[in-house]
């Protein structure tokens, strides 16, 4: 994690702190780091840190305040595939999909309000810094900016559990894949909420074995990336 903070150009790096066996590990990146670098025993580190601690480094990236805009990630025109989320409140989800997103060729994921912070340390670690590299905006207007994607000609296909939804195998057969796409999904337990669900185009499902009714919200936006970003748009 620390190695891709100090690899990423998004954020600026304020402070490295480490043991001399991890910050050795380091030192190819620390080589091209301006920021000043500490060093200290293990015991030291732990004490600092406040938890029980083992891999024997921590770095201090500084936030930017409005990184980017909703408009960044609508271009350029052509192919572009976003992930938007609706509620996500576990920071180990929202780190899940940031994962999945980046491993998967999404080109951004937009935030709805009450999401996890996908720069809070548990999401950040658990998106294997996804969220470091992968373009993301939290959003306030929502689900207006939803409406804001339409109009770019985006296609928004809501994921969800219902019957009546699209069977996720199917689409790009029955319902022709878009090259400017965007995957909605909601939080486990609530689901998406009901103007977000109104405000997509196409609702889609994940079919499953019968008495199982969902899936974990990272696992199934894996699943679902892999599916439409896969397949060539029309």
């Amino acid at each position: 994690m620390v190695e891709r903070l100090l690899a990423a150009s998004r954020f600026e790096v304020r402070s490295v702190l480490g043991t001399p066996t991890a910050l050795a590990s380091l030192q190819h990146v620390l080589e091209r780091c301006a920021a000043p670098v500490y060093v200290a025993r293990p015991a030291t580190l732990q004490r600092v840190v406040g938890f029980n601690f083992h891999r024997g480094c921590l770095a201090a990236g500084v936030r930017r305040r409005n990184d980017t805009g909703l408009e960044s990630l609508l271009e350029p025109r052509g192919r572009r595939l976003l992930v938007a989320l609706d509620g996500v409140t576990n920071p180990d989800n929202v780190g899940g999909v940031f994962r999945n997103a980046a491993a998967l060729g999404a080109d951004g994921v937009l935030l709805g309000p009450g999401c996890a912070d996908p720069l809070y340390r548990r999401a950040l670690r658990v998106s294997m810094g996804g969220a470091l590299h992968l373009p993301f905006v939290t959003l306030t207007d929502w689900p207006a900016s939803l409406a804001r994607l339409r109009a770019s000609g985006f296609q928004v296909v809501a994921l969800a559990p219902d019957a009546t939804a699209v069977d996720i195998g199917a689409f790009g057969v029955t319902h022709p894949i878009p090259a400017r796409l965007a995957l909605l999904l909601g939080a486990e337990g609530e689901g998406l909420s009901a103007a977000a669900g109104a405000a997509a185009d196409v609702h889609v499902r994940i079919a499953m074995a019968p008495g199982v009714d969902s899936l974990n919200v990272a696992t199934a936006a894996g699943i679902a990336l892999h599916r439409l970003a896969s397949r060539p748009p029309t």
